[in-house]
């Protein structure tokens, strides 16, 4: 980006929240970190959609807003299922409120796991039943949590 600057001079122009701005010299200070940053997201999304990982997807509905947890199935009728079955090494949790997705989370399975497993080691994982017929156990993890 400095090269079109030093090119261009004041010319430079830049899109930048919906309309051209002037591309100044400080603008792009530490672009190139920036950038190299930014890849390894880009990479990791596109091994997610090319296939070349396994993909998990639940979608939480309303309560998640008013009680500040996501519900991760690990049982069912009494057997292991949901997480701790899965095949999958990319977990995607999304977040739904009246029937519309707000937003959500992308773990990595494995890392999912060991943040349920350090929580309750330390005492703070509630386990709830529910689902059809409250048959299966879930993990109450508190989304303030999740990156800690």
């Amino acid at each position: 980006m400095m090269d079109i600057y030093e090119f261009a001079g004041d010319d430079a122009m830049i899109w930048k929240g919906g309309a051209w701005m002037p591309l100044t010299e400080g603008y792009c200070k530490g672009f190139d970190l920036d950038l190299e940053f930014g890849k390894m997201g880009e990479e990791f999304v596109e091994k997610v959609l090319e296939g070349n990982s396994k993909i998990e997807v639940k979608t939480e509905r309303d309560i998640w807003k008013t009680t500040g947890n996501i519900a991760i199935e690990v049982r069912c009728s009494g057997k292991p299922s949901g997480l701790s079955t899965t095949e999958s090494n990319v977990w995607i949790h999304l977040l739904a409120y009246n029937n519309e997705i707000k937003g959500g989370f992308i773990f990595k399975v494995g890392e999912l796991k060991d943040k349920i497993k350090k929580l309750q080691k330390d005492g703070n994982l509630k386990m709830v039943m529910g689902g059809d017929n409250n048959a299966s156990q879930m993990v109450l993890l508190p989304i303030k949590e999740l990156f800690d």
